[in-house]
């Protein structure tokens, strides 16, 4: 059994296919123990640390910071038994079915110095590790001699008698001609890049033939396409024209920025454009007066067993909406097509702005959580959220979904359900305005509750009913507690 283990990149959610390289945690040279963490991947749907499944010593790492890699591709090769002594190449070759990409052991093994004039390995057209050309899929090196078609009129050449052969004059060897430079000050002829900045130009619309390459034998690298991809367009010739015109603003790329849509920002679109256009949504408000659930909170705030909590109004909506949810389970439910399935946990989604975007995670069976728990467990998943180490798993399965619209100063808002999902509730920000109380206009805290559902499973008297019950609760949750408890 080969000591060089390659490890691929894992599917780490839900039919994830690729991931972006964040942040090698170690380098070639480096021992490493098992479950060690070895690399920060960001998936569609979060970034996770990813560990080692074996000890050893790092041999190679395949892709750089900054590649998109796909789920089953090798990344890194480990030296499983470092203490061995050097690692010798193998003396027959493997299957091509046995190597899915090149091995470690090679590229150990084997250090090729290019040549003057040769292409750099891994570059289309170059030499390959292991001493192969690297070409395209399905067209190989051809190493037969040219030859000619025969043409009209052409006589077949007659059959000669034995003869003495005479040598044939060795033609001088020509020199090599000086490659052309065109205006770019790059070599004229095929472009070299490897294949990932390839796809990186394509995405950023970033023609390869412009751009002089940095790298070896005027190669174009990564940085080269991002470069290009943020300068400045180089100024026109003067044209001649009149002042008011010389004064209009342009509207060109210039005054452009280009985002690569990656990562969670792809899945989220993704999600809400299938979400939209499938589930029929229907939205309802209530403006509520919260001015007894403050009060309810300062009080709590002020228990000795509670200072070391985080209170907010979002605690009391979340409590809300599981009890709501009690008195009407059908509106934690499914649409699958021939059947509705209505779901007895409640996985309660808190929608979280990050800094790589929105992501969704939820507190598994919250229904069963006391209000304590359910404190600590929306405290953890909004700071784990925030530090970017909120795990696929915990991004799977929502039920139900509050968006806290409040935090940003908005009102409300008409949320677009997350896929699996039957209704989301959007919670505004709770202000103080004039509000009619026992027969008097008196300065009130006031909210605005934005409910969305699936109108195939919760039609108007089922939605209207739940988010009532949301909002009496709000506005007296002592009372409905007692009442419904």
């Amino acid at each position: 059994m080969s000591r060089i283990k390659e490890f691929n990149l894992p599917d780490l959610g839900e039919g994830l296919t690729e991931g972006e390289i964040l942040a090698w945690l170690v380098k070639v040279g480096d021992d490493i123990e098992l479950n060690q963490p070895i690399v920060e991947v960001e998936t569609a749907k979060a970034a996770v640390e990813i560990p080692a499944k074996w000890a050893g010593r790092v041999q190679a790492i395949f892709h750089p910071e900054g590649s998109t890699v796909e789920v089953g591709v090798p990344i890194i090769a480990i030296d499983t038994d470092p203490n061995a002594g050097p690692i010798e190449e193998s003396t027959t070759a493997a299957p091509a079915s046995d190597l899915p990409a090149p091995s470690a052991a090679s590229l150990a093994a084997v250090q090729v110095a290019p040549a003057e004039g040769m292409v750099e390995p891994g570059l289309i057209g170059g030499v390959a590790p292991g001493g192969r050309t690297a070409v395209l899929v399905g067209y190989g090196p051809r190493n037969a001699p040219a030859k000619r078609r025969p043409r009209k009129g052409d006589a077949p050449a007659p059959a000669q008698a034995a003869a003495p052969v005479v040598p044939a004059p060795v033609a001088p060897v020509a020199p090599a001609p000086v490659p052309a430079v065109n205006g770019n000050g790059r070599v004229s002829g095929p472009v070299l890049a490897k294949p990932p900045v390839r796809k990186l130009a394509k995405d950023l619309g970033i023609d390869l033939a412009t751009l002089t390459g940095s790298g070896p034998l005027g190669s174009i690298t990564r940085e080269d396409v991002q470069r290009a991809a943020t300068a400045t367009p180089a100024a026109a010739e003067p044209l001649t024209v009149t002042a008011t015109a010389a004064s209009a603003a342009s509207f060109g790329a210039d005054r452009e920025q280009r985002i690569p849509v990656k990562g969670v920002r792809k899945l989220t679109a993704e999600n809400m454009a299938r979400s939209a256009f499938t589930a029929p949504h229907v939205t309802e408000f209530l403006t509520v007066d919260v001015t007894r659930a403050m009060k309810a909170l300062d009080r709590l705030r002020d228990r000795r067993e509670w200072r070391d909590v985080r209170v907010s109004p979002l605690l009391l909506v979340a409590k809300a909406v599981l009890l709501a949810v009690k008195r009407h389970p059908m509106v934690n439910s499914t649409w699958a097509g021939d059947e509705i399935v209505v779901k007895e946990y409640v996985n309660l989604g808190i929608a979280a702005a990050t800094e790589r975007g929105l992501i969704v995670p939820n507190i598994k069976d919250a229904g069963r959580l006391s209000l304590r728990e359910l404190a600590d467990a929306m405290t953890d998943l909004v700071q784990t959220a925030k530090s970017g180490k909120t795990s696929p798993a915990d991004m799977s399965g929502g039920t139900f979904t509050i968006t806290n619209v409040g935090v940003f100063g908005v009102d409300t808002g008409t949320p677009i359900l997350p896929p699996g999902e039957s209704a989301i509730l959007a919670f505004g920000a709770v202000r103080e305005q004039p509000w009619v109380h026992k027969g008097k206009v008196k300065p009130r805290l006031v909210t605005t509750l934005g409910l969305s559902f699936d109108h195939r499973i919760i039609d108007g008297e089922l939605g209207s009913k739940f988010l009532r019950d949301i909002g009496d609760f709000l506005a007296d949750p002592e009372a409905a507690l007692l009442a419904w408890t």
